[in-house]
């Protein structure tokens, strides 16, 4: 043997290190969602775990595993002031694997840690359903797979690359039954549907906005929803008219606006009606909207009939879409939008106080110049709007994503005055506040404005990045109009959607000299396409869906318990299957033990006595004994059969497909004649 080739692991040191490295494979997807002290105890505890294995050290005690255990549902009760919930149980779940490995002694052991992990997996889908978690989860379950196939040959010294390939093999053998209950199995609200705390979403939209809120929002490209358009023409609205109504925002302090209380009717009254003129055509869109955990549905600008979602929607006077509950998973949803329109033409006392109301003895500036608008332009409040939009085009402003910040309350006297620069919430912040004090009824909308065109599936992705404010001003016998004060400042904004972007990091340049930003691009579009493909097919799998595919298969007449009852009859059909083919191969799981039980029968065939009890070294000599030398390659066969299973594994040790091939090219002797 070459003395500077490493000696293998014994075997029971390399299955625990096996088993301990597909509990890290288990745990990496979590560590995005686990608090951060929670992810580092699992670390420590997983590495100390590994040095003990590959030292040889002792496990520890019963009082230390009791203490680390205290400490483990401690800290967690102090997180979360309980040890009950998804959150709180998902961090227990994982603690308590990781610490299970602290005892693994025995097999019976190891099997918990599988089902065990098995379970942490499912845990995974309480925080994301995305086609990334989905294969990081396949590739998990793999792992798993490969340490049950290691448990189930406890003799020898199998392979990684035999363990890898057995485990997928029995991937592949469970897919089509998996499809089988993935298309027609009866669609049951999912465990991972279960409202989770609002902190989780991954929106940027909520039902406040403090200046500069926004501007974080667009350093995150991550996706918002897609949209696809079904206009007469085949062609997407232009641009500059896709508005994605989020939160309506009426409330001001100061620096912070806040949309009404949840408690508000939903009911649209009577006088919040759509303008007939110039309403233009109806689009149809379909979106598909990421889960942010709120109650909103995104539409575009104006969305007058109920979205088709599949669950009940309210409309509120702001024209805003709501659910019953937030949304925890990806949903899509059918609507239709006219682009042009004005609504809301009558406005009560109540509604018009609430919608001019300020915070005393703030912007001084602003009053005094809104004072003077009003005295210039007299009663026509649409010169007042035009002026001020003039006023932020004539080129002294600068829209920006890191504007000059002036300490103190007065947000709207440092934009006008001070600053004259701001992002897109500073700009619409600054001009209701102006309009208000004009004695105009305003307010700002959230949203997103936008969207880029996936050249591979033709669907519009629109970004956290593309998150916006503009404002609303209501107008006498004209109603509700959207007015966009960051268009004035930045026109290329909403026509060719110009997005600010932060400065290129070094890591980002560095990147741009290795791959070329086009092909980011290009693979981008790739995968937010297939992504796309697997919220449509996947997640958006619903009993409609479901029903639509039985009934193409002719299954027009059916009901849960004959869909369970065909289910039930088609697992039983597998199970017989399975169990026939086994009885008829007499399989066994081993594959040594296979190839031996191939080269018994064969030796019984060739007539020697009692192959199938003799061990190997028997087999061997009465093989000698009975052919000769004519025996040779069959005796030597056997011995290197013997030496994979039983000796120390080498570089000279033939590998079991080695063994195999040479099994099929022996020449057997002739059988003796009686």
């Amino acid at each position: 043997m070459d003395s500077t080739t490493t000696p293998p692991l014994p075997r029971e040191t390399r299955d625990t290190l096996l088993v301990l490295g597909v509990v890290a494979l288990v745990l990496l997807p979590q560590v995005a969602y686990l608090p951060p002290w929670a992810s580092a105890l699992a670390a420590l505890l997983l590495g100390w775990r590994m040095w003990l294995a590959h030292s040889g050290q002792r496990l520890p005690g019963t009082w230390l595993l009791a203490a680390l255990l205290a400490l483990a549902v401690g800290a967690t009760a102090l997180q979360f002031r309980s040890i009950v919930g998804p959150e709180a149980g998902v961090v227990l779940v994982i603690l308590l694997l990781v610490l299970k490995t602290l005892e693994m002694r025995a097999r019976r052991d190891a099997m918990v840690i599988f089902f065990l992990g098995f379970f942490t997996l499912l845990t995974l889908f309480l925080q994301s359903q995305s086609l990334s978690m989905a294969l990081a989860m396949l590739v998990a379950v793999w792992g798993l797979l490969v340490c049950l196939v290691n448990a189930h040959m406890p003799s020898g010294y199998p392979s990684l690359r035999q363990l890898v390939r057995t485990a997928g093999l029995l991937m592949l053998l469970g897919a089509p039954l998996m499809l089988v209950l993935f298309l027609a199995f009866p669609r049951l609200p999912p465990l991972w549907g279960l409202p989770t705390q609002a902190s989780k979403g991954t929106t940027g939209m909520s039902n406040d906005m403090t200046i500069g809120q926004v501007a974080e929002l667009a350093q995150n490209h991550s996706v918002a929803l897609r949209v696809r358009f079904d206009s007469p023409d085949g062609k997407a609205p232009p641009q500059r008219l896709l508005y994605f109504r989020g939160p309506v925002l009426s409330h001001f302090d100061g620096r912070n606006w806040q949309a009404d209380a949840d408690g508000a009717p939903y009911t649209l009254p009577a006088t919040a009606q759509v303008a007939a003129s110039g309403l233009g055509t109806a689009i149809d869109y379909e979106i598909t909207l990421e889960a942010h955990q709120q109650r909103w549905l995104l539409t575009l600008d104006a969305t007058l009939s109920p979205p088709d979602a599949q669950r009940r929607v309210q409309r509120t006077a702001d024209l805003q879409w709501l659910t019953a509950r937030p949304l925890t998973e990806v949903l899509r949803y059918r609507a239709q939008a006219h682009l042009h329109y004005a609504y809301g033409q009558q406005l009560s006392d109540f509604q018009r106080s609430q919608h001019l109301q300020l915070p005393p003895d703030l912007n001084p500036r602003t009053t005094q110049w809104a004072q003077t608008l009003r005295r210039d332009h007299g009663t026509d409040d649409t010169a007042i709007v035009q002026a001020a939009l003039n006023h932020l085009g004539s080129g002294r402003y600068v829209y920006t994503l890191a504007p000059n910040v002036v300490p103190g309350p007065h947000t709207a006297d440092a934009f006008w005055f001070e600053t004259h620069n701001g992002f897109c919430e500073h700009i619409a912040s600054a001009f209701t506040v102006l309009m208000r004090a004009a004695g105009i009824p305003a307010r700002i909308v959230t949203g997103y404005q936008g969207g880029e065109r996936n050249p591979v599936d033709g669907l519009w992705t629109v970004r956290q990045s593309d998150a916006h404010a503009w404002t609303e001003v209501w107008l006498p016998h004209e109603g509700w109009l959207r007015i966009d004060p960051t268009s004035a400042v930045a026109p290329s904004r909403t026509e060719q959607l110009q997005r600010l972007s932060p400065p290129t990091s070094a890591f980002g340049g560095a990147m741009d000299q290795v791959i070329s930003p086009d092909v980011l691009r290009r693979l981008r579009a790739n995968w937010e396409a297939l992504n796309h493909r697997w919220n449509d097919w996947v997640l958006n799998y619903t009993p409609r869906d479901q029903s639509a595919l039985l009934q193409r298969l002719g299954w027009t007449d059916w009901s849960i318990p004959q869909l369970a009852a065909g289910l039930s009859g088609l697992l039983a059909l597998a199970t017989l299957g399975a169990a026939w083919q086994r009885w008829r191969r007499r399989w066994v799981a081993d594959p040594w033990l296979r190839l031996m039980q191939q080269a018994r029968q064969q030796l019984q065939r060739q007539g020697l006595e009692h192959a199938d009890t003799r061990g190997l070294q028997a087999l061997a000599a009465a093989a000698q004994a009975q052919w000769g030398d004519e025996s040779q390659p069959l005796q030597q066969w056997l011995l290197q059969m013997e030496q994979w299973r039983y000796a120390p594994h080498g570089p000279q040790t033939p590998s079991l497909a080695q063994l195999r091939r040479a099994y099929r090219a022996l020449i057997w002797p002739s059988p003796r004649t009686p």
